[in-house]
């Protein structure tokens, strides 16, 4: 389908994208970031934005000039800490019943269904550990709100795993998203960072099957 042809180009080619777009219209770039980010933790139909490797590559275009680094982590915490809030707002107005709904253009059952077993293996720091790892990320606080997480320890784990998601990316990539042979190779960078992101899902799906097999 086109529109994965297209969504794949942006994912690979991050680094074009962005300097193009913050060339063309300067500080705009902090409202396309922040909605990026907002969307891909706030919403459960959007879990295919890009989130790690965005933040590496906005690190890297500060680390050019571009834009401020610490504007742009301060702005991207409060947008991670805004969407997660969001998302566990509507799994908490949704409630169980969620789990009796069928796949949709906007939803995804199984999706659910892993962040939950991801979220039971791991309890409430899932919500922290999730900001690490694509698709679970989108779901663990709607997960935590279908499961009626009391809201000031969700806002702990929230804020906690934003900070630490948004400040370790953003500042490798203003490290080090310019040294010569980072900046060369920078869709290899990107497609390792999606990899590695990808790997715990993988983990933790290989970990399922065996325990089953075992049962």
């Amino acid at each position: 389908m086109e529109w994965l042809t297209q969504l794949a180009g942006l994912l690979l080619h991050l680094d074009r994208h962005l300097f193009e777009f913050a060339h063309a219209y300067g500080a705009w770039i902090y409202a396309l970031l922040f909605l990026i980010i907002f969307c891909e933790t706030g919403l459960v139909f959007t879990p295919f934005l890009p989130g790690d490797s965005l933040l590496f590559v906005a690190g890297a275009l500060a680390g050019v000039g571009a834009i401020n680094v610490h504007l742009l982590v301060v702005l991207l915490i409060v947008a991670a800490i805004l969407g997660d809030s969001l998302n566990f707002s509507i799994g908490r107005w949704l409630g169980p019943r969620v789990f009796r709904m069928e796949d949709s253009w906007f939803f995804s059952r199984k999706h659910l269904d892993r962040a939950k077993a991801f979220y039971d293996r791991h309890g409430g720091k899932t919500v922290v550990i999730a900001r690490f790892v694509p698709i679970v990320r989108t779901y663990a606080p709607f997960v935590a709100g279908v499961g009626a997480m009391d809201y000031r320890r969700f806002l702990m784990f929230n804020v906690g795993g934003a900070v630490l998601w948004v400040v370790l990316l953003c500042y490798a990539g203003f490290l080090f998203g310019n040294i010569p042979v980072v900046r060369n190779n920078i869709t290899k960078v990107i497609f390792g960072i999606i990899i590695l992101s990808v790997l715990p899902v993988v983990v933790e799906y290989w970990r399922s099957r065996k325990e089953s097999g075992r049962a």
